[in-house]
């Protein structure tokens, strides 16, 4: 029977109907399903899967302490986020502290763990070095997306210029053709972020070294969460610290509030500064304080693998990046 034209068909609920009538909506799985006939995951955890398996699957205690800090972890890092993409630049006023193993290990735990597409962009107006922290290289860089943004018309085009870790973060190389003085600018960011917006949800940004530069204004003006690197050195630390006013008195001061610094240590031994006074400085400041320890797999200088770094590293990049998640999403409209 075809309904009439005139007549609007909408869900009716318990009460809109004459009494004791039901929609269909009504029947969900909490309602219906016995809970205990529904199967349970096999727990993680050497106790738990030991009595799990003697007691021929019939006792579940569920996960280990640590498995369940783990798929914590991962469901804080893989939260949705409403809207359209988020823009997170990574900074820092020195070189050497870190800032493109920062924004490797940051993307490499977004993009392991979250089900949409995440994109770090080398932005660095010289020569960045991005593009040599994963393993796997596209040959192309910044200024063929640029010179190629008028035929973007779907993320293929873009796949052909990025390239891609095993973790599936995309990368965006910076220009190494040494005839062209300046490999970006604020125009040619702009472009760029305006086509990655369209295929990613976060896009990422390794700046150059320093605060002022021709990419820097476009970048802050686009961010939505900001990463500060800092050093465990006392100059490194107040630069970082003196990073922080800048932008404060620049315009930035919201930002700020909502910034994440890294304390990383980029050398071995311990270090000369102290991390719990350098940590309670920061914490003033900012909304969150990361530590990344040091590790001799990103020490040697070539491609990071994401798997083969020790465990704290990678708790450390998981603990950064959920913390990124979470800025991001208490700036989210809601749904």
């Amino acid at each position: 029977m075809i309904p009439r034209a005139d007549v609007t068909m909408t869900s009716k609920r318990l009460g809109e109907f004459e009494a004791g009538r039901e929609t269909a909506d009504l029947l969900t799985a909490d309602r219906l399903l016995d809970p205990h006939q529904i199967v349970r995951p096999e727990p993680e955890g050497t106790w738990q899967h030991f009595v799990y398996s003697i007691s021929g699957h019939r006792i579940n205690l569920g996960d280990g302490k640590r498995a369940r800090a783990r798929k914590e972890l991962d469901r804080r890092i893989a939260a949705s986020l409403n809207g359209g993409a988020r823009f997170v630049p990574v900074l820092s006023r020195k070189g050497g502290v870190g800032k493109t193993t920062v924004t490797t290990l940051l993307g490499m735990a977004l993009a392991d763990a979250r089900d949409d597409r995440i994109i770090a962009v080398d932005a660095n107006p010289d020569r960045g070095t991005l593009a040599e922290r994963i393993s796997r290289s596209s040959g192309k860089t910044v200024r063929d997306l640029v010179k190629a943004r008028s035929e973007v018309t779907g993320y293929n085009d873009i796949s052909n210029i990025v390239a891609r870790d095993e973790t599936r973060l995309d990368v965006l190389a910076s220009g190494t053709d040494p005839r062209v003085s300046e490999a970006l600018n604020d125009r040619d960011y702009h472009d760029i972020a305006s086509i990655a917006a369209h295929y990613y949800s976060i896009v990422l940004t390794d700046t150059g070294t320093g605060i002022v530069h021709s990419v820097m204004g476009a970048t802050l003006d686009l961010a939505d969460q900001l990463v500060v690197v800092a050093g465990l050195s006392v100059d490194e630390a107040r630069l970082a610290s003196e990073t922080l006013t800048w932008l404060e008195t620049n315009g930035y001061a919201e930002q700020v509030r909502n910034t994440i610094v890294v304390l990383n240590s980029s050398r071995p031994g311990t270090p000369l500064v102290r991390q719990d006074e350098l940590e309670g400085h920061f914490r003033t400041r900012v909304r969150s304080v990361v530590r990344v320890p040091y590790d001799p797999h990103i020490a040697a200088g070539s491609a990071i693998s994401f798997r083969d770094l020790q465990p704290a590293t990678r708790l450390a990049a998981r603990d950064l990046a959920a913390s990124v998640v979470e800025g991001l999403r208490a700036l989210a409209p809601a749904a």
